[in-house]
């Protein structure tokens, strides 16, 4: 007895699906133009700052007859005060007037007609004359205690112990910041490819075609897993863009800092994703026109908007309150706790909690959210209620 042609299982059918969704969504003008757009922007803020931290010169001081002395007392004390100073030595006093107007050097420092040195410049500097008056009163001082008879090598010297690497953190919160923007533009774009198909498939009746072969849910599976995917590619090129691009201009000091904290971005938008995905998929469901999806994605559109702006907040208090606690809440969680992580605020346990927690929202958002898909995917007239798209499934 001859068999009838084989239904494919469930796994073949998600497949099918998210198959044809990458196919049709790769093609989309949209996500080529915002993939074009978000790589540009990317590399063109990294050649802004080159060009900005290149345009910080240091402030040249021309000297004459250093002893060895006033040169790293000057460096010295530029850096003590955040002036970047490097040390010239001129021949005699006449060059290095003359390096001033030529305007070769900021300032040269010489002795002058009085008993105190004159420090020659054209424009003033107040940041840099504070640094030269420093560096040469220390050495004046030292000078007195000397002829005085005081040993300086008894005087006791404060030993600075940072808690943690304070410029790194600091690096991995911009990388951070930069990320969670990337993050919300593709939780929102993403999660919007996911809804305009289901309206698309309603309003053109092809969801009859495809529930006539595999269960909603399994569709449902499919549109999530496909943009997933593809989502989650354009994500990954744009952080090994992204770190490559700091590498090679040297924007940052620890690459594998970096190269963890656009992980840690990477693994919170495929939570943040399926979330959304499924709300905003499940929110489709209930209207039939393009024109009606703003008023059904409102409250999850509010949610991600909530979580932006509470991430740039954390950026300037990651172990506030406001932070702390946001940080464990499903929806908003992936878009704080990657600030949190990369300033060195979330203990592990509190990552932990906040990955098992949106993986239960996740399930509850697939559980329900199925439900409702299922009551709400074959009714082509008007926008579905809620509560009438949960009766349409269990009946």
């Amino acid at each position: 007895m001859a068999s009838g042609p084989r239904t494919p299982g469930s796994a073949a059918l998600v497949r099918l699906v998210a198959a044809r969704e990458v196919s049709s969504r790769i093609r989309d003008k949209n996500f080529i133009v915002s993939s074009i757009v978000i790589l540009v922007l990317l590399l063109g803020t990294m050649a802004f700052q080159v060009v900005v931290s290149g345009g910080d010169e240091p402030s040249r001081v021309a000297v004459v007859g250093d002893d060895g002395r006033l040169g790293p007392a000057l460096e010295a004390q530029g850096e003590s005060v955040g002036v970047d100073v490097q040390v010239v030595e001129a021949d005699d006093e006449a060059a290095a007037r003359a390096a001033v107007e030529d305007e070769e050097v900021d300032a040269a420092l010489v002795d002058g007609t009085g008993p105190a040195p004159e420090l020659v410049v054209l424009d003033r500097d107040p940041a840099l004359e504070a640094v030269v008056g420093g560096a040469v009163s220390g050495l004046a001082v030292s000078d007195r205690l000397l002829e005085a008879g005081v040993d300086l090598r008894s005087l006791p010297e404060v030993a600075v112990v940072p808690i943690g690497d304070q410029e790194d953190d600091g690096q991995q919160v911009v990388v951070a910041i930069i990320g969670v923007v990337l993050l919300y533009g593709l939780l929102i774009l993403f999660a919007q490819f996911v809804a305009q198909g289901v309206v698309e498939e309603k309003s053109s009746r092809v969801v009859e075609l495809l529930l006539a072969t595999m269960r909603p849910w399994q569709l449902l599976a499919g549109k999530i897993l496909g943009l997933g995917l593809l989502g989650l590619g354009q994500i990954v090129v744009i952080g090994v863009v992204g770190v490559v691009g700091a590498l090679a201009l040297d924007l940052v000091d620890v690459p594998g800092e970096l190269i963890g904290t656009v992980a840690v971005v990477v693994a919170w938008f495929v939570l943040g994703y399926a979330f959304y995905a499924c709300v905003f998929a499940v929110a489709a469901s209930l209207v039939s026109r393009q024109e009606d999806l703003g008023s059904v994605l409102t409250p999850a559109s509010l949610l991600l908007v909530a979580g932006f702006f509470v991430a740039l907040q954390a950026a300037g208090e990651p172990g506030g309150t406001l932070a702390r606690v946001t940080s464990l809440v499903p929806g908003l969680s992936p878009l704080v706790m990657p600030v949190r992580q990369a300033a060195g605020e979330a203990a592990g346990w509190e990552v932990a909690l906040a990955v098992v927690l949106m993986l239960v929202a996740i399930g509850l958002a697939v559980r329900l959210g199925g439900r409702v898909y299922s009551g709400a995917l074959l009714r082509t007239s008007g926008k579905t209620r809620l509560r009438e798209a949960l009766r349409a499934e269990r009946a």
